[in-house]
């Protein structure tokens, strides 16, 4: 359905580029609601033809993520459950004793927790379990839960890029370049856990310095017994196996072939069915709002999609490098982070990844793989720059607002793009040194 003129974008291009600015702006100045913005993006799209139903709500790759949306859905309703046995709170209470009160420590302990956990579920499924800890740990210690959340959403970006099931732009390239699980532990993981460690030296430098450590709340945390708020076990450990199914499921999805969307909303029903949980009780905890506001944004992303935007981008970016291998890997890293800062990195790379093929194959060699990696590190980072850069950070931010305790979109990206600049900036060393 590409209307591109040849070389060269068409009028409804333009109309749809000034259609997602404009709503991408109003998301970004928070002057209505960003699912209102989002939706409103969507419908004009719509309107003017820039994309259809068809392609909105059925194609594979300008439209709807439906594995994401029901891979949300599923697991919020597992998680919601989980809340009704008091876990949340027993795990609250357990980091707040290890961390001995300290916030910081109690920082560190979560990012840790998030990325390895984001590296064998996803980075979604991880910020949904972690999210609910966090919120408690930070009322008992009395401290703002927001630096923890942003921190956790990072965290998780960069967790997820480890492996193949870590992050969905992951499966996209595993797919089309042939790419097996172990391929991504040998050339991503590696970097993953440096890029760990510079950044919980940038968690100290953003916001460490900034907590202050109560010593009275510390000692009052450090007496709880946090087997005591475990409030229903039978239920506790029904739903502890139907989450540890959903989670060897997920890892594995190589040998298995079901999609973690599927696999979720057979754990969601699992559950439902086999407890006494009400479905009223089991949908109380789902973010309606993020998944509508994902909703409108795949169709604006979708639009850009059909009508050649994205391609163009992602093509004048490559023939800019002239064929040069070295100069094709740098400018496929910088490029795939600074275009999946703006839009999701999901149709980006589902996008992108075909040219990459080419690239792959007309560059030949063992050496050309280096681009795959180059796009994954680009598209994986590179969602950490912007609130809306990631589904993990959209997540967060849904329910943070749900808290009561909301991040605004550039509260979330000015940390981002510190932390987006300095982990790409050390990503490219390593592609060069190691491969070029």
């Amino acid at each position: 359905m590409y209307r591109r003129a040849e070389g060269f974008l068409d009028t409804l291009a333009w109309v749809s580029v000034a259609v997602f600015l404009g709503a991408y702006a109003l998301i970004a100045s928070e002057r209505v609601h960003r699912v209102a913005a989002a939706l409103g993006g969507a419908g004009l799209m719509l309107a003017i033809h820039a994309t259809d139903a068809g392609a909105a709500f059925f194609s594979e790759h300008s439209g709807i993520d439906w594995n994401v949306i029901f891979l949300l859905l599923g697991m919020m309703i597992i998680v919601g459950v989980l809340k009704q046995t008091g876990v949340f709170e027993y795990l609250a209470i357990w980091a707040a004793k290890r961390a001995r009160g300290r916030p910081f420590r109690l920082m560190v302990l979560l990012v840790v927790i998030t990325a390895v956990a984001s590296a064998l579920l996803d980075n979604v499924t991880t910020v949904l379990l972690i999210a609910p800890v966090t919120f408690l740990v930070c009322e008992r210690l009395a401290v703002s839960p927001v630096p923890f959340l942003i921190a956790e959403a990072m965290a998780s970006n960069i967790g997820g890029a480890a492996t193949l099931v870590g992050d969905p732009p992951n499966i996209i390239i595993a797919s089309r370049g042939g790419l097996t699980f172990n391929d991504f532990l040998v050339h991503m993981a590696p970097m993953v856990i440096v890029l760990m460690v510079v950044f919980v030296g940038l968690c100290w430098l953003m916001f460490g310095r900034g907590f202050h450590h109560d010593h009275e709340r510390a000692a009052a945390v450090m007496a709880l017994d946090e087997k005591e708020a475990i409030s229903d076990r039978r239920l506790l450990w029904q739903s502890l196996a139907v989450l540890g199914l959903v989670m060897v499921a997920f890892v594995l999805h190589p040998v298995l072939h079901y999609e973690p969307s599927v696999v979720a909303l057979l754990g969601a029903g699992m559950l439902v069915a086999a407890t006494k949980v009400t479905t009223e009780d089991a949908i109380a905890e789902v973010e309606w709002p993020t998944l509508v506001f994902f909703a409108g944004l795949f169709v604006m992303v979708g639009a850009l999609v059909e009508t050649g935007v994205i391609e163009q981008i992602s093509r004048a970016a490559v023939e800019a490098t002239g064929g040069r291998l070295a100069l094709t890997t740098m400018g496929l890293l910088g490029g795939s982070a600074v275009i999946s800062a703006v839009v999701d990195n999901i149709p980006y790379v589902a996008t992108m990844s075909p040219i990459v093929a080419e690239l792959v194959e007309a560059s030949g060699g063992e050496q050309a793989q280096v681009l795959w990696w180059s796009l994954a590190f680009g598209a994986d980072l590179g969602g950490n720059a912007t609130a809306v850069g990631a589904a993990a950070n959209v997540v967060v931010l849904g329910m943070a607002a749900r808290n009561g305790t909301p991040i605004s979109f550039w509260q979330f990206t000015k940390y981002g793009l510190i932390v987006t600049v300095v982990t790409v900036t050390l990503v490219a060393p390593y592609l060069w040194l190691r491969y070029l």
